[in-house]
C-alpha cells in the first residue's frame, strides 16, 4: 500500500474495515486490557477515542450500530459560531462555540468546513425593530469570530442587502414588499457523518480501535460485556477507565443519567424546486422574535430544511420518526417568505435527530415547557461505579466535550497522560487550502475527501465501472462507495447509503443505488 505521508494516498494506519476490525475484537476476546474504553462512536465518542489515543492511551471505541449512526447524522450540517447563545446571555457557551468553530476551519478540517453565507430576508413579517436586532445579533456574532481569533479571510464581515441583492442570492423569495436582507457567514461541513469517519479514521491512525456492530451489554468503570452484533458472540473488554458517549442512550448503560431529549426535524428538497440559491437562508418564524427555520443547500442536488426543537417522551428509538405535524410547520415557515409553492409532495425525504439534553431539574420537580429553552452547555458527570458520562452540547463543539470527557476519565482511573493535542491534530484529509486546490481532481471529491481525493479519483480512472454515476443526477459514485468499504468501515449496504454518502435519504435514490452498493460489499467480501 502507498506510503500514508505521500498526498492523494490513504495512511494504511488510518483504515477501517471488516478484517480490521474482525482483528482487533479478537485481540479484545483474548484478553488484552486498554487504558480508555469509549461507548458511542457519534461526534463525541469518536473525538473521546482520537482524544485519548492521540495522548499516547490505549483505546477501545465500540458502537451498537455504526459510525453516526444517532444523533451525529441527523445535524444542520452546520458548525455554529455561537450567535444563539448570546441571545440567551450565555456568554462562555458562545464563545466555546467559536472558538470550535475556528479550530475545524482553519486547523482540522479546512476540508470539510467551509464559509457558507447565509440571508436573512426582511419581509413584511419582520419589523424594523426586529431587523435592527437581528443586525445587532450579526454584528456581535463578527466580536465573537474576532475573539476566537477567527480569520476574517476564513468568515467574511455581515453586511446589509438592498432587495435587488437580496433576491440575486435567494431568487426564490417573494419579491412584494422584500425590503433588503442581513448577509452572514457561518461554518457549513460538507456532511457531519463525513466529519465522524474523519475522526474515527484519525483515531485509528493513532492506534485506537474502532469497533462498530459491537454492543455494551453492561458497563462498569473497568470495562464492559459485549456483544459482536454481526456473529452473536459475547466477550467482556478490560479497561482502566471508561467513557459513556452513548447521546440519547446514555442513560440506559448508567442509573444516574437523566435526559431530556429534543427532536430536530429537517425536510429534504429538490434544489430545482428552490432554483438558484447562492447562498443559506434564515427564514424568520412568524409571530417570534428569535426564532429561525434554515435552507440550507448541499450542493447536491439536494436542499435541507429545517429545524424543529420539541420535547420527546418515552423510549428512544434507533432512528427517530418524522411526525406530519413537523413537515408542516416548516413548509409552512417557507410559504411565509418564498414566492412559489411547495407542497408535501415536493417533500422527496426527512429526517429527525434526538439531542441529548440533560435534566437538571429534581425528579419529580417541574421541568420547561419547551426544549429551546434547556442549555446546550454540555456536561461531564461521574458514576459512583467510576464511569464517566458526556452529554448534552452539540456538534460544533464535540472536541472540546471529548477532551473534557478525557480529562475527567483519567482522574476517575488514576491514570496520567499529557493535555489534549486534538486543536492542532489535522483530522485525516486535510491540508492547507493551497495544496487542497492543486490536487487537479474534481473539486467535489476534494470537499468531501480532502488529500485523499485523488485516491479516491484514480480508482475511477483505473476502473471505467467505479466512475459510473451510482443514482442518475446524483454526483456520488460507485469508486466512493469502494472507498467506504475498503477505508471507511462500511460493512452493510446501509452504512454506504446512509452514512458514508446521504443517498438513502430520499427512498427514491435508495433503491436506485442499492445495487451498486451490494456490488462494493461483494468486491470486498467475496
Amino acid at each position: 500500500m502507498s506510503r500514508p505521508d505521500r498526498p492523494g494516498t490513504p495512511a494504511p494506519a488510518s483504515s477501517l474495515n471488516a478484517a480490521r476490525r474482525g482483528r482487533e475484537l479478537a485481540e479484545l476476546a483474548h484478553g488484552a486490557q486498554v487504558d480508555v474504553l469509549v461507548v458511542g462512536l457519534g461526534a463525541t465518542g469518536a473525538g473521546a477515542a482520537l482524544d485519548a489515543a492521540s495522548r499516547g492511551l490505549t483505546v477501545a471505541a465500540i458502537d451498537a450500530h455504526d459510525l453516526a449512526f444517532g444523533t451525529s447524522r441527523w445535524s444542520s450540517k452546520l458548525i455554529h459560531g455561537g450567535l444563539r447563545y448570546l441571545a440567551t446571555g450565555h456568554l462562555d457557551v458562545a464563545h466555546e462555540s467559536a472558538v470550535e468553530r475556528g479550530i475545524l476551519m482553519e486547523r482540522t478540517a479546512p476540508h470539510l468546513v467551509r464559509a457558507q453565507p447565509f440571508v436573512l430576508p426582511l419581509t413584511p413579517l419582520v419589523s424594523r425593530g426586529q431587523a435592527a436586532l437581528a443586525w445587532a445579533g450579526l454584528r456581535a456574532g463578527d466580536l465573537l469570530r474576532a475573539g476566537a481569533r477567527t480569520s476574517r479571510t476564513t468568515l467574511p464581515a455581515p453586511r446589509t442587502l438592498s432587495a435587488v441583492e437580496t433576491r440575486h442570492m435567494a431568487p426564490v423569495l417573494r419579491p412584494a414588499g422584500l425590503r433588503g436582507g442581513l448577509l452572514s457567514w457561518d461554518g457549513q461541513l460538507t456532511d457531519d457523518a463525513r466529519l465522524v469517519t474523519a475522526v474515527a479514521r484519525t483515531a485509528a491512525a493513532h492506534g485506537a480501535r474502532i469497533l462498530t456492530r459491537t454492543r455494551a451489554l453492561t458497563v462498569t468503570g473497568t470495562g464492559a460485556r459485549v456483544r459482536d452484533e454481526l456473529t452473536g458472540e459475547e466477550l467482556q473488554i478490560r479497561a482502566r477507565t471508561v467513557i459513556n458517549a452513548a447521546g440519547v442512550w446514555a442513560g440506559g448503560l448508567v442509573d444516574d443519567v437523566r435526559l431530556r431529549p429534543s427532536r430536530g426535524t429537517h425536510l429534504v428538497l429538490r434544489s430545482d424546486d428552490l432554483g438558484g440559491l447562492r447562498a443559506g437562508m434564515h427564514i424568520p418564524v412568524p409571530g417570534e422574535s428569535n426564532r429561525f427555520v434554515l435552507v440550507l443547500p448541499q450542493g447536491d442536488g439536494r436542499v435541507y430544511v429545517g429545524l424543529t426543537d420539541e420535547p420527546v417522551e418515552g423510549p428512544v428509538p434507533d432512528v427517530p420518526d418524522v411526525p406530519e405535524t413537523d413537515i408542516g410547520f416548516l413548509l409552512d415557515v417557507l410559504g411565509s417568505a418564498l414566492d412559489v409553492p411547495l407542497r408535501r409532495e415536493d417533500v422527496v425525504g426527512a429526517f429527525a435527530g434526538l439531542r441529548p439534553l440533560l435534566d437538571t431539574h429534581p425528579a419529580g420537580g417541574s421541568v420547561p415547557g419547551r426544549t429551546a429553552d434547556i442549555s446546550r452547555r454540555h456536561a461531564v458527570l461521574a458514576s459512583p461505579g467510576g464511569v464517566v458520562t458526556v452529554v448534552g452540547g452539540k456538534l460544533t463543539t464535540y472536541r472540546r466535550m471529548a477532551e473534557d470527557a478525557v480529562d475527567a476519565a483519567l482522574a476517575a482511573g488514576g491514570l496520567t497522560a499529557g493535555p489534549s493535542r486534538t486543536a492542532v491534530t489535522p483530522l485525516v484529509g486535510a491540508a492547507p487550502a493551497g495544496a487542497l486546490a492543486r490536487l487537479g481532481v474534481p473539486r467535489r471529491l476534494v470537499r468531501r475527501y480532502g488529500a485523499e481525493a485523488p485516491a479516491v479519483h484514480a480508482l475511477a480512472v483505473a476502473d471505467p465501472a467505479l466512475a459510473r454515476l451510482v443514482v442518475p443526477g446524483h454526483p456520488v459514485t460507485a469508486a466512493e462507495f469502494l472507498w467506504a468499504v475498503r477505508h471507511e468501515g462500511a460493512l452493510d449496504e446501509s452504512d454506504v447509503l446512509d452514512r458514508r454518502t446521504r443517498i438513502g435519504l430520499v427512498d427514491e435514490d435508495r433503491r436506485a443505488a442499492g445495487e451498486a452498493a451490494q456490488e462494493a460489499l461483494a468486491r470486498c467480501f467475496s
